[in-house]
């Protein structure tokens, strides 16, 4: 990298309690132009169908990102080595409508590509990764449809909620499979679990071809054969990472707006991200962190800390390309 580019503010110069909070302590802009990952907030709750609170999400994950440092400790990658990484900020949303906050993330994720950016989001409730993907898909149409790694509690592949709401946190990988922008059969679930309101969306994914990782499953493959697993649905081709804190059991992680018991430790997941290295990983988000449900702000830590090892994957994946 050249000596201009984006560096995160030196830990042994300025405290991490101090200097104003931004993702990874990166630097703040307002162009993509000349960066390679740009990690884009997106304070959203308007399609939570439960606990609200994650339009909050984005100002507790910057400061507890402040926490990382610039080397992850097993792999050794400096993200910041291998690309140009700066905090582009926040998207605009409308926080009473729906369908005009999907339209004003997809313009914004659509002009950070167009400018040569790859895009790591921090929500905002799960249906915030729909307009992520859409962006991606409109400002390079030629792209084939993704796969998806997909970490969560629930499939989300539901069709409508509350008598025909066809755009909840709940249906966004459904839309995406319908709109051509992800190929079902290269869809990975992770640590599935939970009851269900019927089993439409679950028979509907599986009748798609989803793969879903049920975690009775993740438990008796263990971590190498999930990463295996994984990896054997996305193939070599080009493919989205998705991160819902909740895929993680709330004595980890409680702030998060539908919380399932039974779920992933913070390591088992780490182990579980680091094993994706070497994907084609074109974009990312981790999203449904809430930190009204969290005082102590443990799952914006945690989730914080899952963004950086997802920024290390994207960075690996981006510099590969090269």
């Amino acid at each position: 990298m050249p000596n201009d580019a984006p560096r995160p503010v030196d830990g042994l110069v300025t405290p991490r309690f101090a200097a104003p909070a931004s993702f990874m302590r990166l630097p703040i802009r307002e162009s993509a132009e000349g960066i390679d990952i740009a990690i884009l907030g997106i304070p959203f709750d308007g399609a939570v169908t439960n606990r609200p609170g994650t339009r909050h999400g984005p100002r507790a994950l910057r400061d507890a990102s402040t926490l990382m440092r610039r080397v992850h400790p097993v792999s050794l990658v400096e993200p910041y080595k291998l690309c140009r990484v700066a905090d582009l900020g926040d998207a605009e949303t409308n926080p009473v409508d729906v369908m005009k906050t999907l339209e004003l993330v997809e313009a914004r994720v659509a002009a950070i590509r167009t400018a040569g950016a790859w895009v790591l989001g921090a929500g905002g409730d799960h249906l915030m990764s729909l307009p992520l993907l859409r962006g991606l898909k409109r400002a390079a149409p030629a792209t084939p449809p993704l796969g998806l790694v997909h970490f969560d509690a629930h499939s989300d592949t539901a069709d409508t909620y509350f008598g025909g709401s066809r755009f909840t946190h709940g249906t966004p990988f459904r839309r995406a499979v319908e709109e051509g922008i992800l190929d079902p059969r290269r869809i990975v679930q992770i640590g599935i679990r939970g009851t269900l309101y019927e089993t439409d969306d679950m028979e509907w994914a599986m009748a798609a071809g989803i793969r879903i990782l049920r975690i009775e499953e993740c438990e008796e493959l263990g971590p190498e054969g999930v990463i295996a697993e994984a990896r054997r649905v996305i193939g070599a081709g080009p493919a989205y990472l998705t991160f819902d804190i909740d895929s993680l059991d709330p004595a980890f992680a409680p702030g998060t707006g539908t919380p399932e018991v039974g779920g992933l430790t913070p390591r088992e997941a780490m182990r579980l991200l680091r094993g994706l290295r070497g994907l084609d990983f074109l974009g990312a988000d981790l999203v449904e962190v809430s930190p009204p449900f969290d005082p102590t702000g443990n799952t914006a830590m945690v989730g914080a800390t899952m963004m950086f090892e997802m920024l290390c994957l994207l960075a690996a994946a981006r510099a590969g390309r090269r």
